[in-house]
């Protein structure tokens, strides 16, 4: 019996050919940005149009959640800046979860929108799910994870910035 062993290092480029592995691979982290661009839009939405949210104070506010949070969060002074202005700070996360998951979404400035979304997850992270007991129910650590990939590997296919790169690399007339 003989057994065989993958020795090659190179993966074909998009649209020179490859094998199902090749294209398994290079598509891998596709499903893992949509998910996350269309949660993000999906959060900031709900932040926005959340009437009881974008408040100081009252059922479902911005200012109670913080306030409840406060002792049992890992950086407290964290906490205690955002009690300065829920409101504004409610209003900050919500268009930062807009702008991280339209950029995740359609590719544009990847690694930076990615970056947003592991900075929005770890700040939530050290905050609001610090006390959960054990710690991976706390989604905002697994949230951070999930940025990380993309903050590595940008968006490499079917994004705005592998067509503006692809338009740079054909304007210059090679390979950038």
């Amino acid at each position: 019996m003989t057994h065989s062993m993958r020795t090659d290092t190179h993966s074909p480029r998009y649209g020179e050919g490859g094998g199902w592995r090749d294209n398994a691979t290079r598509y891998a982290l596709l499903p893992l940005r949509i998910f996350l661009g269309v949660t993000f839009i999906y959060a900031g939405l709900d932040k926005l149009t959340d009437s009881a949210f974008m408040k100081d104070s009252g059922a479902g506010s911005i200012g109670d959640m913080m306030r409840a949070v406060r002792d049992s969060s890992a950086i407290p002074a964290l906490v205690d800046l955002s009690l300065k202005s829920p409101v504004g700070f409610g209003y900050a996360i919500a268009f930062g979860e807009l702008a991280v998951g339209i950029g995740t979404l359609l590719g544009l400035l990847a690694r930076l929108a990615a970056l947003g979304g592991a900075l929005i997850s770890l700040s939530l992270w050290l905050t609001v799910s610090w006390a959960s007991d054990p710690y991976y129910y706390g989604n905002d650590l697994a949230y951070l994870m999930a940025w990380t990939p993309l903050v590595l590997a940008g968006a490499p296919l079917l994004s705005l910035d592998a067509a503006l790169r692809s338009r740079r690399r054909r304007r210059s007339g090679g390979y950038r």
